[in-house]
């Protein structure tokens, strides 16, 4: 019953459970956790969970030195180092109360072990079994270590600067930022204002992309595939090659050339004039239509070949005696694509389609090295084009007018749409529900 005492002294003290039943070394260890805890806490952990309620008080400025009689300049706060340093004090916070918790299932463990006449595991034999028993315990350590400084931590911290004002006319140190709720999701969100007036167009051409940039290339690889793949095309692996030439070389250095290319004084308006079938230029990029309609048709030229080479694996696992079937029953070509290709393909790559429909909705580089997100129009809120995506217009507002608050929104929206519709979709997909559907 002494003993038992040190158990429940373990949900205060950590370790003390385990120092009890005699895991010496693993209970001081747990208490120097505890105690270094404490004191990061007293030092500045505290002062920097108390800072985030306001993000900062003194605002840098001069000051007049009477003693040599000159204006110096004062440090004032810093809103992004305090909410950056209140993000990782929240981080190593909620550590604590993990390893908090780990002692004491620890501590009950040991109790357990040795009210049972079992034998305690000293520290030399716990770290022996972290090569053994619990090596995915080891195996594991390092990866989530990174997935929470590298990921987490950073997304923490995006998250919370949405609810924030740090736009251009407020940027520290010179000035400070402070919460303002759901005030820059109400303003996106909202209609009548000019950056609301923004928002919704991108966001339709953004879905608009989206759709039309998966289902070209995918529609337009399953036919190149199937026109490779049929009995009566030779040297398929020549064509599977030449088509395979736009991977290999890297995709802004393609898509930078073609820029050029479709440019007012490119080769593609140089030949049509010369050729006679255009007395001026084709605005591919200088007009909202055009250059929505270029991206797209250089994106599937692109795009084509990755879901060429992908249809070609699958169609070659179809089974044959299913095609022999249908031609037994009279089902021509295009009964046997509607009753046996098409559904075959589409059970197997949904998963594909959903992944790729969320990366098109977040396609960085087609639109940027392509457009740049031109034509620019007066009527969007601060150099947002007619082709610029959400995730690019996000770009141009931290890279050129310094609207943190506004990205840092408008990536939570994207995450929210993205995370919603992938969910949505492959939990009603057959792909889910009849996984042995084609077996």
């Amino acid at each position: 019953m002494k003993k038992e005492f040190f158990t429940k002294l373990s949900y205060i003290v950590c370790g003390a459970a385990n120092i009890a039943y005699g895991q010496v070394l693993k209970g001081l260890i747990f208490l120097l956790l505890e105690m270094s805890y404490i004191l990061f806490m007293i030092i500045s952990g505290a002062r920097r969970l108390a800072q985030l309620i306001t993000l900062g008080d003194n605002l840098q400025g001069m000051t007049f030195n009477e003693e040599i009689g000159i204006y110096e300049m004062t440090a004032g706060d810093n809103s992004m180092l305090i909410l950056l340093y209140g993000v990782i004090t929240i981080v190593i916070s909620l550590a604590f109360v993990a390893m908090w918790l780990f002692s004491i299932s620890s501590g009950k463990a040991a109790r357990d072990r040795y009210n049972a006449g079992k034998h305690n595991n000293n520290f030399i034999e716990d770290v022996k079994s972290l090569g053994n028993n619990n090596i995915r315990f080891f195996l594991l350590s390092v990866p989530v270590v990174g997935l929470v400084v590298f990921t987490v931590m950073p997304l923490l911290y995006m998250i919370l600067m949405a609810f924030t004002n740090y736009d251009q006319d407020h940027q520290p140190p010179g000035n400070l930022f402070d919460w303002v709720g759901i005030k820059n999701f109400i303003t996106l969100l909202s209609t009548g204002d000019r950056l609301s007036s923004t928002f919704w167009p991108v966001l339709g051409w953004t879905l608009i992309w989206g759709f039309a940039a998966t289902f070209t290339c995918y529609f337009g690889g399953m036919i190149l595939a199937m026109i490779i793949n049929s009995k009566g095309i030779k040297f398929k692996k020549f064509w599977r090659t030449i088509f395979v030439f736009t991977m290999a070389i890297p995709g802004f250095i393609s898509l930078r050339v073609v820029a050029t290319m479709l440019g007012e004084k490119g080769i593609f308006n140089v030949l049509l004039q010369q050729w006679g079938f255009t007395n001026a230029a084709l605005p591919f990029l200088s007009n909202a239509t055009w250059a929505r309609f270029s991206v797209i048709v250089v994106n599937f030229w692109i795009g084509v070949p990755v879901t060429m080479l992908m249809v070609s694996g699958i169609l070659m696992n179809i089974p044959g005696e299913l095609y022999e079937a249908a031609r037994i029953d009279g089902a021509g070509p295009i009964t046997m694509f509607r009753k046996i290709t098409f559904p075959y393909m589409w059970f197997v790559t949904t998963p594909y389609l959903i992944s790729n429909l969320i990366s098109n909705f977040n396609n960085f580089n087609t639109i940027f090295f392509l457009t740049g997100g031109e034509p620019h129009t007066l009527d969007y809120y601060k150099g947002a084009g007619k082709t610029d995506l959400l995730v690019t217009w996000l770009y141009k507002l931290t890279k050129d007018s310094n609207d943190f608050n506004l990205a840092a929104t408008i990536g939570i929206i994207i995450f929210v749409i993205s995370a919603i519709f992938t969910l949505v979709s492959f939990s009603r997909s057959n792909s889910l529900k009849n996984e042995e559907g084609f077996s």
